[in-house]
Parts: structure tokens; sequence; C-alpha cells
């Protein structure tokens, strides 16, 4: 960075004070939030945070999918920008730091250029993504996703929740659906300043992570279907229990990911049980199958033996299935540029760091497909996240926003 050097620091007290005015909108029970995407609790993160984005001076845009674009001209406002940001949704158990760090790390930047009187060649834009979590409705990444062209804006704005709700109407119904077309906006490079997730660097004491890579991931929703009948009166060989077979299939998914340690995981997390009655055995489970690792072809390799030992289960135990991908991404390299920025602005600012291989799927997953990105990461205690026990200390948080500061102002070119 040509100037002002390694002095250059973010507000470490106004960015946790914003992140903690945030995490009152949509509280959990356990000391996290629940403000799941399109919700009224979204509806009012997106309102506060667009007040705040007005106070510092930023022109708002939304667009089609309800993706906020908050933007501070540069002095060239013909160049395009550089764009930093997350998501303000939640899981329905979900932390205070997952996704918000980034955005409001984003806003503490342009905050902070404001206090000093910086002014940047590129415009900056700091993001709200809709939807990255996928947790009401499928897939996650749902707006970078159609901003990258990997996804359909119609179809996915007829996704529904368990409620029957459409993704498109709870959009409009709480007053985030932009006109500006999704995708148009020409981007610079992205950022992505985000908590780790998991436990590297907290055990090994490092300040930042410099996400060189993205695992690939694919989510299966899978039907059984058996037949219900009475529990105690149904003989054991004349049964056909979906309950059995997704209890096998849950033991074949980790069996296959441990199959490909060190990096692949593997688990089956939402699962549902019908007729979910304690004296019925179950005609019929939907559950659904995460599966992830940095290597195509061991991704490839481990959804087609779940397959293969979905069909060996289910004709062994006379049930039915079908299996539907509701989500996918093929591994990611992030841009070299990027990295190297992040890489650089952790050694001039002092920082302990290392490269770090992304486990969760993030909104610059996306987005590396249209524009150089990369991402940054702080530690987060015991490696803990989607869990309202989520707890990163100040320290990182200012660590992190601080190599984000650079790293983006640099790459906006400050103006002399």
């Amino acid at each position: 960075m040509a100037a002002p050097g390694e002095n250059l620091r973010i507000n470490s007290d106004r960015l946790w004070d914003s992140l903690m005015e945030m995490a009152k909108i949509g509280p959990g029970i356990a000391g996290g939030n629940n403000r799941q995407t399109v919700t009224d609790e979204d509806g009012e993160g997106r309102h506060l945070f667009k007040r705040w984005c007005d106070a510092a001076g930023l022109e708002m845009g939304v667009d089609e999918m309800g993706t906020m674009f908050a933007r501070r001209e540069g002095t060239d406002p013909s160049l395009p920008p550089v764009y930093v940001g997350s998501h303000l949704d939640t899981q329905p158990t979900g932390g205070k730091y997952d996704g918000v760090l980034g955005v409001l790390g984003g806003l503490e930047i342009v905050r902070s250029l404001n206090d000093l009187g910086i002014k940047t060649k590129h415009p900056i834009v700091v993001t709200n993504w809709t939807n990255e979590e996928g947790a009401r409705f499928a897939p996650a990444m749902m707006a970078s996703g159609v901003f990258a062209g990997v996804l359909d804006q119609a179809d996915v704005y007829e996704h529904t929740d368990k409620n029957g709700k459409k993704f498109g109407e709870e959009l409009e119904r709480i007053g985030w659906k932009g006109t500006e077309k999704v995708g148009d906006r020409k981007i610079h490079a992205f950022f992505e300043l985000h908590i780790e997730q998991g436990p590297i660097l907290e055990d090994e004491d490092i300040d930042i992570g410099v996400v060189t890579h993205g695992q690939g991931l694919k989510w299966l929703q899978v039907t059984l279907t058996g037949k219900e009948a009475h529990t105690g009166s149904t003989p054991m060989p004349k049964r056909r229990n979906a309950g059995l077979g997704m209890a096998r299939v849950i033991e074949l998914v980790h069996e296959i990911a441990m199959d490909y340690q060190p990096d692949a995981v593997g688990a089956v997390g939402h699962m549902e049980a019908y007729p979910n009655s304690r004296n019925i055995i179950a005609g019929r489970t939907v559950f659904t199958i995460d599966i992830r690792s940095p290597e195509k072809e061991v991704l490839d390799a481990m959804d087609a033996r779940v397959r293969e030992g979905i069909d060996t289960i289910c004709e062994a135990l006379d049930i039915q299935y079908k299996i539907e991908q509701v989500g996918h991404f093929d591994p990611v390299t992030f841009d070299a540029g990027c990295v190297k920025a992040i890489r650089d602005a952790a050694d001039r600012l002092g920082y302990t760091h290392r490269n770090i291989v992304s486990g969760a799927g993030h909104d610059a997953c996306w987005i590396n497909r249209v524009a150089p990105t990369a991402m940054v990461m702080c530690p987060c205690v015991d490696g803990l996240s989607h869990n309202e026990a989520e707890e990163i200390t100040k320290e990182w948080a200012s660590a992190g926003a601080d190599v984000l500061f650079h790293a983006v102002v640099e790459t906006a070119v400050i103006v002399e």
C-alpha cells in the first residue's frame, strides 16, 4: 500500500458495538441469533444496516434477489468497484458472527476511511448477500449463485420452506425485493471476512487465515418410502422400515467420509420421519446428506458411493428411494492476486497467519467465478459455528478487519 502504511487500523470498538447491536435483532434462545433469510427479523436487520450505511454517506442499491449494495464513490466513478461483504442471515440456532462480521467489517472499512479522510480511486461497495445460509430455503449461497449465473432466478423464487412459503413471495413480503437486475454489476475484486468455523487457527494460536481454496460440496435430499405399520404386531421380517434405512444411510455417509481422510467430510443433518408416532414404523423419511472435499475427483467419488450404497440398502430393506441434488459447487481456487493482498496485509500489520482451506461454503465461492476473489478468516472459540454458543474475541475481530481493510484499500488504490 502506498500510504498510510502499517498505522492504518479500523475502529475496533465501533465494529464490536455494531456486532452487538445487530445481535439484538432476531435473538435466539441461548445467546445467539435466529434471523433466517427473508423473515421479519431479516428485514429488521436489513433496515438497521441501511441506516448505518446512510449515516456513512453510502448509496444503497438492491437487486431482484434482495442483495444490498452500499457504494462509497471513488475518485474515478467509471472504474469497477472493489466489493467487500458477506451475509446477515443466520441459521435457526445461529451465532452472532457467522456472516455478520464480514458485512459489518466491510461497513467499518468505509467508516474508518471517512474518519481518516482517505479517498480511493475505485469505488468500494459493502454487500449483504441474500440467503447465504440456505437454512430456510435451499440451496445455500442463493443470491450470489444467481449473480454468478449458476442458479436460475425464476427457479429459486419458487423454492419453498417447510411451511410451503415461496422464497420470491417472502422476499417481496418483507419489502426487500429490489428492481436492479441481478448480475449486471461489474466487480474489480471481492473480499470476504469470515470466522473460520473450525478449530485450526485457535489451536495453532494463529491470528489470520489466508484462504487459498474452498471445499466443494454436494447436498443430496433423500426420500425413503417403506410402509407404515404397528410397531408391536408387525413381525420383524415383514417390516419395510424407512427409519432403519435412514439409520443405515447415516452410517454409510460417515464411513465414506472416513475413507477419504484427511480433508473429506460428510454427515446427515436435516432429518424427518413420518408419521413420527411412537408406535408406528416409519413409512417415509426425508433427510439431507452433506458431503465435501477440496478435490473434485474425491467429491464425485463420494457422491457415486453414496448413491450406490443407498441403492443396496433400499433393496435389502424392500423400500423405495429418491435422491435429489439440492445444492452443489465444485472446489474453489481463489485469485492469486487477491490472496497475496491478504497475505501481504497480514505481514504488514504484524499478524501471524497461515494458508487455510475453507471447509464451509461462502458467497465468495460463487463470486470467484465472475471476479477476482479471496477470503480472510479469524479464529472462533473451539471452532464452533452454526450454534448459538459461537464466540470470537474482540481482538480476533479487529485483526481480521484490519487485514481486510488493508487488502481492500490497497486494491481500491489510495489517492494521495
